[in-house]
């Protein structure tokens, strides 16, 4: 079977994010591969360390830059790569046209992705490949195991979890507690160098954004700077409620 695994790169989550143009500026920070899809990329490769015979193939849709994200999940063991390069930020549901054309030609059984991108905040992207191959799709996932042609495993509802079973092909979406992703090795590192990553062009796939960002602001909240007295302790919790009630209304 193949999987495709979806790599997005992203700004590391420890880095400032600066804007400038109405536009988040990238230059000169930490761009790390997403979280979410680095679950993704782990559970690929721990369904083929139980035993299914699957080569695993990360995708990643982005400019020259992206190859780094995608250097990292071959060096995970990633079999190879294929690198959509581009300038245009596409949103999930031009994104999502790209990924199933791209699931059909190489005939694949299972594409993971994030559950939630990390610079979008959207849980769009799963559902709508999903919906452009006619696939079902688990989300949220939380345990995962290959039988057969079935997957089985768990996932995330109100409250709760909930059991399911889904026959390939199937789009899964990941989260964190799903796995620990591993750490590159020295020598996975240096064969990554090696592994074949398929530059392509947009233009071939014939998507396009259907959502322009218009500009970019950061919140900024100002701090209250109150200090509370530590000498009266009662008296510096009493008014820390107080404030959490009433000024931050982060309690009831």
């Amino acid at each position: 079977m193949r999987i495709l695994t979806l790599i997005r790169q992203v700004l590391d989550a420890e880095e400032s994010v600066r804007v400038r143009n109405g536009a988040v500026e990238l230059e000169g920070s930490k761009l790390v591969m997403d979280t979410m899809d680095e679950y993704g990329v782990e559970e690929a490769l721990r369904l083929r360390e139980a035993g299914a015979e699957a080569e695993i193939v990360a995708v990643s849709v982005g400019p020259a830059r992206a190859e780094e994200a995608l250097r990292t999940a071959l060096a995970m063991g990633a079999d190879r790569g294929i690198h959509v390069v581009t300038d245009v930020s596409l949103d999930a549901i031009a994104l999502s046209a790209v990924m199933a054309q791209i699931a059909k030609a190489e005939g694949a059984e299972l594409i993971f992705c994030g559950g939630q991108e990390a610079d979008w905040d959207s849980q769009a992207l799963g559902a709508a490949t999903a919906e452009r191959l006619g696939w079902p799709q688990a989300t949220w996932t939380s345990a995962l195991e290959l039988k057969g042609s079935t997957l089985v495993g768990k996932h995330e509802a109100d409250e709760g979890s909930e059991s399911f079973e889904v026959v390939l092909p199937a789009v899964v979406t990941t989260q964190q507690g799903l796995n620990e992703p591993r750490y590159p090795t020295l020598p996975n590192i240096m064969k990554s160098k090696k592994k074949e990553i398929r530059k392509e062009t947009l233009e071939a796939y014939g998507a396009a954004p259907k959502v322009k960002v218009n500009g970019v602001e950061i919140q900024v909240k100002e701090r209250l700077k109150k200090i509370l007295d530590g000498k009266d302790a009662a008296g510096a919790a009493a008014q820390l409620v107080k404030m959490l009630r009433e000024d931050a209304g982060v309690i009831a």
